[in-house]
């Protein structure tokens, strides 16, 4: 994995951007001590680091607007940051450019009932907003594993899901609107509280974007009312290949349910070891199915999800009869990657998108590539949609385990895309995937994507090295612009 070669020019004048910054941001809010640095050297994936030039940590709009116009004159490279819970490298810093930290930005700002939507900035962390309404009978549906920690503008950047992503969507069919800065320093406003805005959807552009278009720095998210019931049944199977069938037959019936996630035998056995909530662990595979909705609904959908699960081979059946009970079974489901990280020195999490219908094959061929590699594989996957997370477990102080590893993840990856799925699901490109986009896209495709990003960033200058396997030059791709919000296409100007 490379990443653009530094700029030595950039990095001698580092102490006169120390200097130029501290005066935007003053106080603590400009980090240039090595050993502080080291805080943000990397994001969840470990595998790589690199210490950022400089960090830098704005408390408000106005400074994130001067702090950016500052960089574009100068041509210094940005790295937006949230939490550093992406697992694809997106918050990787460069050493010749900054890292700009949101952290600071931590407070929901406003929770409107009647529109059904609260207003918060990007620091406020995924699970604090439906703390934050929960007492008013409202949740927020998008629910990462990592949802105590992850921040919302990074699920913003990376489009997160969770295990209610089936019924409920992901990041974008649950925002309504934010605010960015342009690298120009240009603040923009797209969306807000009612549900059709006249334009472009550049919305939907910004969700999923990873950083490399602007710098989000308020959210307004869609908040639902708490279903009248949630029950979830525990299904343990003899194999990975029938709890994939189930999940077919399930869809099939035209049930939609809140959360369906299937683990395999080693993701079961780490996380009962972890959490202690009673999963079977004779079984080879567990799928937790969730129903919401009108208590005689939820226990007419039971009955049929149970015969369809018998039909499919399970081996034992619970439902949960209370809240807490609910709630223990995705106590284990949530714990997965913490807890695989108790049984592997270290561990590389994979994400993929495959059609349902190719569950059972692709899962017999991810098994059968990780005895290839010897290398053990968990999988831990949102199965209604099909998004896999295939954790490689290996040793990174054993030579060439990380390289083998990562050569697993691109073949497994592959494998997603040639059965018809897609390359991410959730966690994004970032640098993980970067060099595997041409497995998915042309150069066509790739080049018209580049020229997105151009009209947001015409020096290229945000996220650099993330995403594309190539870095992309605007001069060359008759880009349009983004200028004071709104878009210009220069080939027009000249007419």
């Amino acid at each position: 994995m490379l990443m653009p070669t530094p700029n030595s020019n950039l990095i001698a004048r580092r102490a006169e951007f120390v200097s130029a910054l501290r005066t935007i941001v003053p106080g603590e809010g400009v980090i240039d001590d090595t050993v502080a640095l080291a805080a943000y050297e990397c994001d969840g994936l470990t595998a790589y680091r690199q210490k950022p030039m400089i960090a830098v940590l704005p408390e408000t709009v106005d400074q994130v607007s001067e702090v950016l116009r500052y960089c574009h004159n100068v041509g210094l490279k940005v790295v937006p940051r949230g939490a550093g819970t992406s697992l694809s490298g997106g918050a990787l810093p460069l050493a010749d450019g900054i890292i700009l930290g949101l952290g600071k930005f931590n407070k929901i700002l406003d929770v409107d009932y009647e529109n059904q939507c609260a207003v918060v900035q990007p620091g406020v962390t995924n699970l604090a907003i439906t703390h934050a309404v929960t007492n008013d009978g409202f949740y927020y549906a998008p629910d990462p594993s990592s949802q105590i920690a992850c921040s919302i503008g990074g699920n913003v950047a990376e489009n997160a899901g969770g295990v209610h992503c089936l019924k409920y969507g992901t990041t974008t069919n649950n925002l309504m609107g934010v605010e960015i800065v342009l690298m120009d320093g240009t603040v923009l406003r797209l969306g807000g509280k009612s549900l059709n805005e006249p334009g472009l959807d550049l919305l939907g552009v910004i969700c999923g974007s990873e950083g490399l278009l602007g710098v989000v720095t308020e959210v307004t998210v869609r908040i639902l009312p708490v279903p009248e019931i949630r029950r979830a049944l525990l299904l343990g199977f003899n194999s990975l290949e029938s709890a994939g069938t189930c999940v077919s037959s399930i869809i099939g019936q035209g049930i939609i349910p809140a959360g369906m996630e299937i683990m395999d035998k080693l993701a079961i056995e780490a996380a009962e070891a972890f959490v202690n909530v009673g999963y079977p662990l004779d079984a080879e595979a567990i799928m937790i199915v969730e129903l919401d909705g009108s208590a005689p609904e939820v226990d007419h959908l039971i009955d049929i999800v149970h015969g369809l699960a018998k039909d499919s081979g399970a081996t034992s059946l619970r439902v949960s009869n209370n809240e807490d009970e609910r709630l223990s079974f995705w106590a284990g489901r949530k714990a997965a990657f913490p807890a695989i990280g108790r049984i592997s020195p270290d561990y590389y999490c994979i994400d993929g998108t495959i059609p349902r219908r190719t569950l059972p094959e692709v899962l017999t061929r991810i098994n059968k590539m990780s005895d290839e590699y010897n290398l053990r594989v968990a999988n831990v996957f949102h199965a209604g949609d099909g998004n896999l997370h295939p954790m490689v477990l290996y040793d990174a102080s054993i030579p060439g385990e990380l390289e083998k590893a990562e050569k697993l993840g691109s073949d497994i990856l592959t494998l997603c895309v040639d059965v018809g799925g897609v390359l991410t699901g959730e966690h994004g490109v970032g640098v993980e995937k970067r060099d595997l986009m041409e497995v998915q896209f042309s150069s066509s495709d790739i080049d018209q994507q580049q020229r997105l990003k151009c009209a947001f960033d015409d020096q290229g200058l945000l996220n650099p090295g993330k995403v594309f396997p190539k870095l992309c030059r605007c001069a060359e791709l008759g880009q349009v612009h983004v200028h004071g919000g709104k878009l210009r296409f220069p080939e027009l100007d000249r007419l």
